[in-house]
């Protein structure tokens, strides 16, 4: 079992930053892979970024290359999400997610964490 925290979410004009955390518990936790989806209003949840157990590989949708990082640092079993450039549409809820792969993380993680919302001012 893996759980998920997130923290670092809030409220920012377009143009502006924000860096999210997602802390991880468990006996293996620093061993899975890591990624960050979204929910917005009205909306199905979306994939945003992956990364694998040691770093060595990410992987980023469309619509935030070049804007968003995603880290990690596991000797604080710790995952990140560099957001810049944020923009209106980038609004919603984040959720942290874990799995043992890449591939499983950005496709249908098995666990997740309860989100943090964002919010982008135009």
């Amino acid at each position: 079992q893996v759980q998920l925290v997130e923290s670092g979410g809030g409220l920012v004009q377009a143009g502006g930053s924000l860096r999210l955390s997602c802390a991880a518990s468990g006996r293996t936790s620093s061993y899975y892979a890591m990624g960050w989806f979204r929910q917005a209003p009205g909306k199905e949840r979306e994939f945003v970024a992956a990364i694998n157990w040691n770093g060595g590989s990410t992987y980023y949708a469309d619509s935030v290359k070049g804007r968003f990082t995603i880290s990690r640092d596991n000797a604080k079993n710790t995952v990140f999400l560099e957001m810049n450039s944020l923009k209106p549409e980038d609004t919603a809820v984040y959720y942290c997610a874990a799995d043992g792969s890449l591939g499983r993380v950005a496709a249908n993680p098995a666990y997740w964490g309860q989100g943090t919302q964002v919010t982008v001012s135009s």
